[in-house]
């Protein structure tokens, strides 16, 4: 199933789009570079020694030398961002708007002052609207999901790690529950890894405070987080999957927040230094996924649920033969704050790995105060757990998924540690009925 982008048919209009974003990206940074005084008169000094600075493609660098409006938005750049362009050469919007059209600066205000373009003869031609709704040839290829990681994401289990102190007596109990899951990973690595997390104050501070981020850019640096970055690679995302995910959970009314540029903290890193060691880069791309569970109101876990369901909805979409595993990362139950800082409760964190194996639909509608009470304030941070949960395919009974290893422990610095691996077996397809 191909995502309805039908708006690309709407003539002469370019709609910009997560695809268009991408492809725009640094020439619409650096049009946004152009709201301050001192690089405006850098570039009106010398334009191309202005673009050069910046990694814009030649065709991009020939449209604003050109003073071509259109050719800079088929290169992926947005009016909006443009308009500061247009601001520092001293153009009005009417005459931006009247050099896309054909028209004069005069005979454009003269249109607008006569009623504006009428919309007859500018809609979309029926022949080709339903052209492009009559498919004969879908995809016979789509990326899948081949499994789910569950596990904590303890900062002092990165520095164990940073340290070379894994063979402690205190620590070596936590690695040994991971040497399986290592293994696993090596013998079943996929193409891309969908990677839920939380950020701890790191990329975001209380100036925005997004409910859920999708990373949508190519790479992201290590953050450093008082302590000077973890000595681990940043990661590769894969912009277009992550481009046609946004497209399809926004279509699904999951607002997300999309960023090209953020540093991830050890929410993300460690999950990755536990399955896959201490590597130079990481052996596969990782598209991350922020989730606020630190200022509420935080998200529900049937709110999470249901979002992992349409997450898989838009991964089983894309058109290449990916493989794609879904991390569910963060908990178990800890309190960092308060006098009940320490809080461990080891009964409810097993209930909770039973419930996610055995009755995730159960589970999805445990309420944020039982969250709190029984797993500790940062307990919260299971509910991530949950979307990872919803993208497996024995949810609606298209599949099964299999239990590959579950572990738990306390301590590790100030929480239980727990990890759970689940491989997703969806049935094959029936083959399509002979007419």
């Amino acid at each position: 199933m191909s995502l309805d982008k039908t708006y690309k048919l709407v003539p002469g209009t370019t709609v910009f789009d997560a695809e268009q974003s991408a492809k725009g990206y640094h020439l619409n940074q650096f049009c946004m570079s152009l709201m301050k005084a001192g690089n405006r008169e850098r570039y009106l000094a010398d334009e191309r020694a202005y673009m050069d600075e910046w990694p814009l493609r030649e065709e991009q660098k020939q449209a604003l030398l050109d003073r071509d409006l259109n050719a800079a938005m088929r290169e992926g750049g947005n009016i909006y961002f443009l308009s500061k362009w247009g601001a520092t050469l001293g153009l009005s919007f009417q005459q931006m708007a009247g050099s896309m059209t054909g028209m004069t600066e005069q005979e454009y205000r003269a249109m607008m002052i006569n009623g504006g373009r009428s919309i007859a003869g500018n809609r979309i031609d029926h022949a080709v609207l339903e052209a492009a709704y009559d498919d004969p040839t879908p995809p016979t290829e789509h990326a899948t999901i081949t499994g789910a990681v569950f596990t904590s994401h303890v900062p002092a289990i990165g520095a164990a790690m940073d340290h070379h102190n894994t063979d402690e007596p205190y620590w070596r109990p936590v690695f040994e529950g991971y040497e399986l899951s290592k293994q696993w990973e090596k013998e079943n690595l996929p193409d891309v890894i969908f990677l839920v997390y939380n950020d701890h104050a790191t990329a975001f501070d209380l100036s925005l405070i997004p409910s859920f981020v999708l990373g949508t850019g190519a790479a992201y640096p290590t953050a450093d987080e008082g302590y000077g970055p973890r000595p681990v690679p940043g990661i590769e995302g894969d912009p277009d999957l992550a481009a046609h995910i946004a497209h399809s959970l926004i279509r699904d009314d999951f607002d997300l927040t999309l960023v090209n540029e953020m540093s991830v903290d050890h929410g993300l890193t460690v999950p990755l230094s536990l399955m896959f060691g201490d590597v130079e880069t990481w052996p596969c791309k990782v598209i991350p996924f922020h989730v606020n569970v630190v200022q509420y109101p935080v998200p529900s876990g049937a709110r999470c649920f249901k979002l992992g369901q349409s997450l898989r909805k838009a991964i089983e979409s894309y058109g290449k033969p990916l493989k794609v595993q879904v991390w569910g990362t963060g908990g178990m139950s800890h309190q960092l704050q308060g006098p009940r800082a320490g809080l461990i409760n080891r009964e409810w964190d097993t209930a909770f790995l039973d419930k996610l194996i055995e009755d995730p639909v159960g589970l999805s509608q445990v309420p944020h105060l039982e969250y709190v009470e029984e797993a500790g304030s940062e307990g919260i941070e299971l509910v991530m757990w949950l979307i990872a949960r919803g993208a497996m395919s024995d949810i609606d009974g298209s599949g099964e998924v299999e239990v590959k290893h579950r572990f738990y422990h306390v301590p590790a610095s100030n929480t239980a540690v727990g990890h759970l691996i689940l491989e997703n077996h969806p049935r094959a397809e029936a083959p399509a009925a002979k007419e």
